[in-house]
């Protein structure tokens, strides 16, 4: 006869009943005690694994699950107005550029979709906004009560803060500071659009939708002309711009701005930089777009002065990001869409609703290549020194960013005969998820419709991704080879 402690078995008919049935009773209170104990556990250990590995990894899974899940609901007949399915390029077109919070489109938001599709685009900006890896963070909060290693990096990967301890602080300003903004922008753009569109359901599905795309810089509109048809409506377009202008920051430097008010002095050198950058190139935006389109009767030529201002600075807001237009950008002189190229590149502020490589960046790079023109060892600002690391990531950012967009914009012109400033615009714009477009989008044919919405979920994640791995893989190296420099320039 087996012996039973070492036969494992519970099912067993030998020895005492009652002692078997306690067994059995054990069992069933305790499957985790049992034999599926290694089934349950091998999956968890596995998650953790890699997400301890590679947190940016976990980020680039969830965003490409989403963007599934969003691409098969805009595929159903009920998404569509004439009720018949849409095909598979535009529904993942479509399903990429809201996750994304891009804005471009290859059908007409408004014409096409029904007001479920329009439901699910909406839905798409906002979860795309707040970040996906933010949200499953905060799940993971609710559920825990405390956010662990593991859950911080992760919530690091998405919001990119630079120290641990400041995820759950920071996870909760997404969230509060996400629906505070759109609630207080909806307040004005609701009545607006009630007046507007003479109707109380459709002032207040307009309110909401432009509410919702502008602070999360979509640039996705729910009327068939966008918003040409409310030029000299302050009223709805000021708060739009107000929505794209804070959305574009970022959420660390709402953490700051919160803290120490507006103590200069104790503001951290990434809000200064940010709020700084983000103004100049506001300011320089706006002058080089009048100056370009002063005379351009296709665009703001034959306007007055007071509209031809106030055109020019909603078009520098929304260049960098925001992707709304009241102008046809194809209409614009092409010195404009090459400026427009340069804003679009550099974007908006790290952890924002913004694409592009970050302002920044774009600072990091500035001062180092003054401190290198006066021969200073460090790169300094705000009395600080930026560490070389910084430095070597911004670098990084840059060389991967140029790398996407020269490659996607060979990709295009191999299925497409359009001319390269045409094409570059729209791969730009595609890649620094900004939705500002010349008409290209939807000309294109299927294979460039899915170069584009790759080049946007890279655009989104590829230059995030590797910056986090970038800052959280660090290794320690116990010596050193001798200093020899190539020669350079």
């Amino acid at each position: 006869m087996a012996d039973r402690s070492d036969s494992g078995n519970p099912w067993t008919t030998e020895g005492d009943p009652m002692t078997d049935l306690a067994r059995v009773t054990d069992l069933a209170r305790a499957p985790s005690r049992s034999f599926p104990r290694g089934m349950w556990r091998r999956p968890r250990v596995l998650i953790d694994q890699v997400a301890r590995s590679s947190p940016a990894r976990v980020a680039l899974i969830v965003f490409a699950l989403v963007t599934l899940v969003f691409t098969l609901l805009l595929s159903l007949p009920i998404a569509a107005r004439d009720g018949r399915a849409t095909p598979l390029d535009d529904s993942f077109f479509t399903a990429v550029s809201a996750v994304t919070v891009t804005g471009l489109v290859t059908v007409n938001t408004a014409e096409h979709w029904s007001f479920f599709g329009q439901v699910v685009i909406l839905l798409g900006i906002q979860i795309g906004g707040l970040g996906i890896v933010t949200i499953a963070s905060l799940l993971a909060r609710a559920v825990t009560r405390q956010l662990g290693v593991r859950n911080k990096l992760l919530a690091q990967q998405g919001i990119s803060t630079g120290r641990l301890g400041e995820v759950g602080s920071l996870l909760r300003i997404v969230v509060l500071t996400t629906l505070s903004i759109e609630l207080a922008l909806a307040a004005f753009l609701v009545p607006s659009f009630i007046i507007a569109d003479r109707s109380w359901l459709q002032g207040l599905w307009h309110g909401v939708f432009y509410a919702v795309s502008a602070f999360n810089n979509a640039g996705f509109v729910s009327h068939p002309d966008g918003l040409a048809g409310f030029v000299g409506n302050g009223w709805i377009l000021v708060p739009i711009m107000v929505g794209v202008f804070i959305g574009s920051l970022g959420f660390p430097v709402f953490m700051v701005l919160m803290s120490a008010k507006f103590e200069v002095r104790k503001w951290s050198v990434h809000a200064k930089l940010t709020l700084l950058v983000t103004t100049v190139l506001l300011v320089i935006g706006g002058i080089l777009w009048a100056a370009l389109e002063w005379s351009n009767t296709s665009t703001i030529g034959d306007m007055p002065l007071g509209e031809k201002l106030f055109n020019a600075l909603f078009a520098s807001t929304m260049m960098r990001s925001g992707g709304f237009s009241l102008v046809d950008p194809s209409s614009s002189e092409p010195i404009t869409l090459l400026a427009t190229d340069a804003l679009m590149f550099a974007g908006g502020g790290s952890a924002s609703t913004a694409g592009g490589i970050k302002v920044t960046t774009v600072a990091v790079l500035f001062l180092a290549i003054i401190a290198e023109a006066r021969g200073d060892t460090d790169v300094r600002v705000f009395g600080r020194t930026i560490p070389q690391g910084a430095l070597r990531v911004a670098i990084s950012v840059l060389f991967l960013a140029a790398t996407l967009i020269l490659v996607a914009t060979g990709l295009i012109m191999a299925v497409t005969r359009e001319p390269l400033d045409r094409i570059l615009f729209e791969v730009i714009s595609a890649f620094a998820t900004c939705g500002l477009s010349v008409g290209l989008s939807e000309e294109l044919p299927p294979s460039g419709k899915y170069i584009l919405a790759l080049l946007m979920f890279a655009g989104r994640v590829g230059p995030i991704s590797l910056a986090s791995a970038l800052a959280v893989r660090q290794r320690r190296q116990l010596y050193r080879y001798p200093n020899e420099s190539p020669i350079l320039g």
